[in-house]
């Protein structure tokens, strides 16, 4: 049936006439392009902005490389692209056919828009079924190769972007960003929700920002309210990880060196994916 937006529930586009509403079926899965062979598709998402969800994919994609699997990163934050700069990459390789993703320093493979411009601070002034299918082209139109892990950075909200990977990349497990505050757990939620309404398997939280810690006494301060530990559970879903505000990391990350982060956090991912993740 349609909404009140003329939207259909089912596959969320506008309902012209052509939608059968209730009879409707959401689109097909997308193949990725060329020859890839993708194990594992993990999607990084939050409903909040400003919550850290391209650091969370940057640090889990560091350290699964760091264990020895082939990781890649696709960046569907089309209008505000973070991750070409984490990792110091600039363009990707000239090719015939189907799009090559950038190669970092340690040999992780990433597609980004901000790979495709002139120059990085040029805005992307799309709508969003525009945005929305540049992100399935990412997809089906690049040659990822032979993969471990496939992580998604995803943009905030519960819009386009966050409905086609969900219903037409095939992700097997969702890790949700929120940072301690109870307003950003409230919009962060609607992330699950959607998660849940879609059928989407999530693995569970990364409590980001959770706390800083002085570099001269060792004291622990909760900034932005309580901090969790990891192994807790929020909304019945576990706490893979709790991440503090680390000056050294964000420096990093500006200098482009994020793979020269020392912490070890995610180490764990590989057999948490392996486990049945839950649609809540």
């Amino acid at each position: 049936m349609s909404n009140e937006s003329n939207n259909c529930s089912s596959c969320g586009e506008m309902n012209e006439g052509t939608c059968g509403g209730e009879k409707c079926s959401p689109p097909p899965k997308l193949y990725p392009g060329g020859q890839s062979k993708i194990g594992r598709v993990i999607a990084v998402m939050s409903g909040k902005g400003g919550v850290g969800k391209s650091s969370v994919t940057a640090l889990m994609a560091v350290n699964l490389q760091r264990m020895g699997y082939k990781v890649g990163i696709l960046d569907a934050d089309i209008t505000g692209p973070s991750i070409p700069k984490m990792f110091g990459v600039k363009r990707v390789p000239a090719s015939q056919g189907l799009l090559l993703p950038a190669t970092s320093a340690s040999g992780i493979s990433i597609m980004s828009l901000n790979l495709l411009l002139e120059k990085e601070d040029d805005p992307v002034i799309w709508r969003g079924p525009i945005i929305a299918g540049a992100v399935k082209q990412f997809w089906t139109d690049v040659n990822w190769g032979e993969l471990d892990y496939l992580l998604i950075d995803m943009p905030p909200g519960t819009g386009d972007v966050p409905l086609t990977v969900m219903q037409q990349i095939p992700i097997d497990s969702i890790v949700v960003v929120t940072s301690p505050q109870d307003l950003a757990v409230m919009v962060v939620k609607k992330a699950v929700r959607m998660a849940g309404v879609m059928e989407a398997p999530l693995l569970g939280y990364v409590q980001n920002m959770a706390y800083a810690t002085c570099p001269k006494c060792g004291e622990k301060f909760d900034i932005f309210g309580k901090s969790l530990q990891k192994g807790d559970t929020l909304d019945e879903l576990p706490v893979l990880e709790v991440l503090p505000i680390d000056p050294e990391f964000t420096k990093l990350c500006d200098q482009g060196l994020v793979e020269n982060t020392k912490t070890k956090a995610f180490e764990d991912i590989p057999v948490l994916v392996k486990v049945k993740t839950k649609a809540s």
